[in-house]
């Protein structure tokens, strides 16, 4: 999902690679790394994003999503021990607000940290993307039913998969790709929001 930003990124070129079982592991390695440096605020911390569902192609490049109570007080109580863990807080502090939504963009706050692969210590480590978002936000939501959804729908996940591999190979940076991707992903919570409610799925139950 795309996220507000101020001032003008440097181009980056996007890469969509075909999804590795790996990443799964990879993750939940790097989750359970960081329980307990961020601690009690840290209510629910999740794999998220295409690599978190199978089959699915994607950048290679792991999502993660902490959940807080208080975005102010986790970023600062977290600005320390993921500085440690070679996590950068970058300044895009909120996420796209999905088309037809007369929401509050205040709603869709969130903080946002980056690691780079070269700065984990480890070889061969992946980038990381870091999303703390408030507990009962809608952006937090959102993020877990399109996981699930895919997670309960593997007959969709080609589609999908093939849409971001011909958009991919046909921008020139990664601003580019969001812009178009998100309508799309819009789309798919659309979907997903009436299986949610015919399965009685919860940001809780997963």
């Amino acid at each position: 999902m795309m996220s507000d930003a101020p001032g003008p990124r440097p181009a980056v070129p996007v890469v969509v690679v075909a999804h590795d079982p790996a990443w799964q592991s990879q993750a939940a390695a790097l989750l359970a790394e960081l329980r307990g440096p961020l601690g009690p605020l840290a209510l629910r911390a999740e794999h998220i994003g295409s690599t978190s569902i199978p089959g699915m192609a994607a950048k290679p490049v792991l999502d993660l999503q902490v959940s807080v109570a208080d975005l102010d007080e986790a970023a600062g109580a977290f600005a320390r021990p993921l500085a440690e863990r070679g996590f950068e807080r970058l300044p895009y502090e909120r996420d796209h607000v999905p088309a037809g939504r007369d929401d509050d963009p205040a709603r869709w706050a969130k903080r946002y940290w980056r690691r780079r692969g070269a700065d984990a210590g480890q070889e061969g480590a992946l980038d990381v993307n870091l999303h703390v978002r408030r507990a009962g936000s809608p952006n937090e939501r959102l993020a877990l039913l399109f996981r699930d959804w895919f997670r309960a729908h593997p007959g969709a996940v080609p589609a999908y998969a093939r849409f971001k591999a011909v958009l991919a190979e046909s921008v020139a940076d990664l601003d580019t790709y969001a812009d178009i991707k998100d309508p799309v992903v819009d789309l798919v919570v659309e979907v997903a929001e009436p299986w949610a409610a015919s399965t009685g799925w919860t940001v809780a139950k997963g």
